[in-house]
């Protein structure tokens, strides 16, 4: 039986870090975590997408205090994960042409970028499938789906 991996997608993270807006379940989502790491029987990945965007959201509170707690929870789970103290680990992944080239094809998805942007699929979503189907090329053994909320992405992962 392959190893099996989860790429944690912007959704996931901004409900266990309760960002205001964007955290409607995170009780849900933290049951969930649990029962992941309870059972020990998947690896979770952070893919860059995924710490860029929740950074985005949460710069964009508008609420000062809120914006900056955040930021604040936000830079410690970063830190955590660079100790290896997080429940998942960084997706290390090169941002070069080749990296461009399959995020313009759509990677593995069937369709390019721009089919899936006037479908509403935004990049950041492709480019979590397109981090997804690079890690899978370069590891053997393993099955790799997106932990995530977002019915667009949850499609194609």
């Amino acid at each position: 039986m392959a190893r099996r991996v989860e790429f944690v997608d912007t959704s996931i993270l901004c409900n266990l870090l309760e960002v205001p807006g964007k955290c409607q379940d995170r009780d849900e989502v933290r049951e969930q975590l649990r029962r992941k790491r309870a059972a020990r029987d998947c690896d979770l990945l952070l893919p860059v997408t995924a710490v860029i965007e929740t950074g985005n959201h949460i710069a964009q509170l508008s609420d000062g205090y809120l914006r900056r707690t955040s930021a604040e929870k936000f830079a410690e789970v970063l830190r955590m994960v660079v100790a290896g103290r997080a429940p998942w680990a960084l997706n290390e992944v090169e941002w070069n042409a080749m990296h461009l080239n399959a995020l313009v094809d759509g990677g593995s998805s069937g369709m390019t970028l721009v089919e899936h942007a006037v479908n509403g699929v935004g990049c950041g979503d492709l480019n979590i499938l397109v981090e997804r189907d690079r890690y899978l090329a370069r590891t053997s053994g393993v099955a790799a789906t997106v932990w995530t909320l977002d019915g667009g992405l949850a499609a194609h992962a």
